[in-house]
């Protein structure tokens, strides 16, 4: 890990031994004097600030934690209602915020906001004009393909889909993640076909047995990792964090495990020019 420790507290995760935690392969823990939060080296190396929070900081919202990751920001985040609306970040300047599940930078120097409690937070970057989106994917948005939605409009933007940085955060893992025949149906549908669908969500390991009947084990982020394959994007820059919200309650809020309305805070920052860039029809 990199960066100053924070006051002690005690005994907690950052003190396991256990390598696997403290030394996540393509993740890095960064210490401020506020504590400890998650980066994505392949975006980090493409110059962009972002941070993966935990509950850790619970009671800090967007407008202080964006001081942690970066200066002289504007705040952007929806009111989430699990959609596949992706909106532009200058609809999205204020309370009350607009309903939606993902922005996309209208300019730079804006500060992009998700929050979650199991549903997978996806930041996206653009190295070649610096612009960036936020989604909060869970199965319903994966489903309604909120991230093929925000793909495409930074294409807009003068974005390649093929040089787009994405890092899937912190979320429900495969093992804990319970669900009926209906979830797995409607995202299957997001790939075209459901039978084809099905068919790959089966073969890349999305979809496991359950010991109860009609019931299946789905790694959502496994699912949104091939549902951007599919759309054109490179595996090479797509990052998937291995940590499990509802198997870290030191770290993690998640609903699947508690049943508590709480959640944790994930934001990136736009590197666009400031004018922002003319949009493509």
């Amino acid at each position: 890990m990199r960066g100053a420790a924070p006051a002690e507290t005690g005994p907690g995760p950052f003190a396991r031994p256990d390598g696997s935690f403290n030394e996540l392969d393509g993740w890095t823990w960064i210490g401020c004097y506020g504590g400890y939060y998650l980066q994505s080296d392949a975006l980090a190396r493409q110059g962009f600030e972002h941070g993966f929070f935990t509950r850790l900081w619970s009671g800090r919202d967007p407008e202080e934690l964006t001081g942690y990751i970066s200066v002289s920001t504007s705040v952007h985040r929806p009111q989430q209602i699990h959609s596949g609306l992706v909106l532009e970040a200058d609809q999205a300047c204020g309370a009350p915020w607009p309903e939606a599940d993902g922005l996309v930078s209208s300019r730079g120097g804006q500060s992009l906001w998700v929050c979650g409690a199991d549903c997978t937070p996806v930041l996206i970057a653009d190295p070649l004009t610096g612009h960036t989106a936020a989604c909060h994917a869970g199965w319903r948005g994966v489903a309604a393909r909120i991230l093929p939605s925000a793909v495409e409009q930074l294409e807009a933007r003068g974005a390649r889909r093929k040089d787009l940085v994405v890092a899937l955060g912190p979320a429900v893992s495969g093992a804990r993640y319970q669900v009926g025949d209906d979830v797995v149906t409607a995202i299957a549908a997001s790939f075209g076909s459901i039978s084809d669908g099905r068919t790959a969500l089966v073969e890349a390991g999305a979809v496991q047995v359950d010991p109860e009947p009609d019931r299946y084990r789905f790694d959502l982020r496994l699912a949104t990792v091939l549902q951007l394959k599919d759309s054109g994007l490179n595996p090479a820059n797509i990052s998937s964090c291995p940590l499990c919200t509802a198997s870290e309650p030191e770290l993690f809020h998640s609903w699947r495990r508690d049943q508590v309305k709480a959640v944790q805070w994930n934001g990136i920052v736009s590197q666009a020019e400031e004018s922002g860039t003319t949009l493509r029809s």
